[in-house]
């Protein structure tokens, strides 16, 4: 087969809704309740038809059912926001909610695991944040070295603030940051050509799943302890399931996403402005020497 055709059933294989396995005709005893049925699960206590001898492939399914990841479709969500992520979205929206897993425990997850994986729980068992400070130290001892104390020490001592808050609240900080992309995004993208009327609500839960795909990506890749540029440049791929999403075009998503970034970075430089005016009023001695 060629791959131009290969590519054509990957094509089809991506926008076509996932199907739910045909109901079974053969009857069962339910080893719980002893009801008798014809189906795939029981419908008195929804115990499933497959449930044999205990194996280790039962203990498996047992013990990553304790995480949160043996239910509603982990794995399968997984695949599609790497393969399918917009599609994928589209088809929650529309109501295949027990086929994917929830999108805010999801997140959670994920983001207690690049926590895990930042504080060493990588290839070189190193720590990300580690690195980071010591990066923080170096940059403070150039400016003690040039006798630019005053400046570089508090910058120094804000953005450990902001390290610190990072590890107290990584899930409070996600869902915040989501919020604010969503709050902008969704003025250049609630013309959907795919949802009608698009509430800002389906949009929002578009964009914790967006997270969640970008989250898996930066999360592979700070496993492996690759550059943080590389790492950053991830955020990219967002342009990926927006565009399958909105069903805009390639060029008009870009365009979308540009807006969005150009409304958020002005509003952002107006409200460091503002943060910068404050600080020197209450701290006069920060200012520059004329």
């Amino acid at each position: 087969m060629k791959i131009k055709d290969r590519y054509r059933q990957f094509r089809l294989w991506q926008q076509r809704p996932f199907e739910v396995a045909p109901l079974s005709d053969e009857a069962h005893d339910c080893p719980t309740c002893h009801t008798h049925y014809t189906g795939n699960y029981c419908p008195r206590c929804g115990q499933s038809a497959k449930i044999g001898r205990y194996s280790f492939r039962t203990a498996l399914l047992l013990f990553i059912d304790v995480w949160g990841l043996g239910n509603r479709g982990m794995f399968r969500t997984l695949r599609d926001l790497i393969l399918r992520p917009g599609y994928m979205i589209r088809d929650y929206l529309s109501g295949m909610q027990m086929a994917y897993f929830p999108p805010f425990k999801m997140l959670f997850l994920l983001t207690t695991l690049s926590i895990l994986v930042a504080h060493g729980l990588n290839i070189t068992g190193t720590s990300q944040q580690e690195r980071q400070r010591q990066d923080l130290i170096e940059i403070q001892a150039i400016g003690d070295a040039d006798g630019g104390k005053g400046a570089d020490d508090f910058g120094v001592e804000w953005i450990n603030r902001i390290y610190d808050i990072q590890d107290r609240f990584p899930n409070l900080l996600s869902l915040t940051f989501i919020v604010l992309m969503s709050s902008f995004f969704y003025i250049f993208f609630r013309k959907s050509k795919t949802i009608a009327q698009l509430r800002f609500s389906e949009f929002f839960i578009c964009m914790v799943y967006t997270a969640n795909m970008l989250s898996i990506y930066e999360t592979l890749m700070a496993f492996f302890c690759l550059p943080t540029t590389l790492v950053s440049l991830a955020s990219v791929l967002t342009v990926i399931p927006l565009k399958q999403f909105s069903g805009f075009t390639w060029k008009r998503t870009i365009l979308s996403m540009l807006g969005a970034f150009s409304l958020m970075g002005v509003l952002l430089l107006l409200a460091i402005s503002i943060g910068v005016i404050v600080m020197l009023t209450l701290h006069p001695e920060m200012a520059p020497a004329s």
